[in-house]
């Protein structure tokens, strides 16, 4: 039965954002109120993934993208980031035939290039295994920092530009767009931060250009897909006018 926060969701005037992103923090503090080891907190938050996925679907979202691991997430102790990289595994194998049952096509955006080679496998297989669903499209942001995806894309223009392949006055904010990860997906008209923070943590700086910001104290493992339509209902309310006047 649909949640009355759904409903109402479904009964506005106003329609749904078609991209979400969001910052799943405050795993480790959710761990640390409980006494376990951060891991738990981890393990936990994998379970908001999944009612996250399924509520984005239900209220008609066309885009998720999750900020899974950032490039500075690998300065963290080593034991962590081998927990990490293990759920990586973990949840492509244990999630993927619910992925395709409810036809999300899962896509990894990042400097991939760093993980071993099975990690990378697991990425292909979830990658290989969920395309073509057409009912939400699933973005990883993984081993992604979005300082080094501009710099990425610069540097690709520069490397076209000396090679005749394009000119330095046909550079516009279209086509350096088009050298970013998330050039195939519409730019987030929605971010969601958990745990209270206000900050962006360097993700998809220049695609949340004017996106709505959306933050809760709500550490992610105790995030639900009724604290998505909560924000989703926020979103609704607020007049997006993109610098112009209505």
């Amino acid at each position: 039965m649909p949640s009355e926060l759904l409903k109402r969701i479904k009964e506005t005037e106003w329609s749904v954002p078609k991209h979400v992103a969001i910052i799943m923090d405050g795993n480790g503090r959710w761990a640390n109120e409980r006494g376990l080891p951060r891991r738990e907190g981890h393990r936990a938050g994998m379970r908001s993934v999944r009612d996250v996925v399924e509520g984005a679907i239900e209220a008609g979202i066309e885009v998720v993208t999750l900020y899974a691991f950032s490039q500075e997430n690998w300065q963290r102790p080593r034991p962590e980031v081998a927990f990490l990289m293990s759920l990586l595994k973990s949840y492509a194998k244990s999630e993927v035939q619910d992925l395709v049952d409810n036809g999300v096509e899962v896509h990894v955006v990042g400097d991939i290039d760093r993980f071993e080679a099975a990690e990378r496998k697991a990425i292909d297989t979830i990658l290989d295994m969920t395309r073509g669903g057409e009912r939400l499209q699933l973005v990883l942001a993984i081993s992604y920092g979005s300082r080094g995806e501009i710099v990425r894309a610069a540097r690709r223009l520069a490397e076209r530009s000396a090679s005749g392949d394009l000119e330095a006055a046909a550079i516009d904010e279209p086509t350096f767009a088009a050298e970013l990860y998330t050039a195939p997906w519409p730019d987030p008209d929605l971010m969601i931060r958990t745990s209270g923070e206000y900050r962006i943590s360097n993700f998809l700086l220049w695609q949340l250009a004017y996106a709505e910001l959306y933050t809760t104290p709500v550490l992610w493992p105790d995030f639900t897909r009724e604290h998505l339509f909560e924000a989703i209902l926020d979103y609704q309310r607020r007049e997006r006018r993109f610098g112009k006047v209505t």
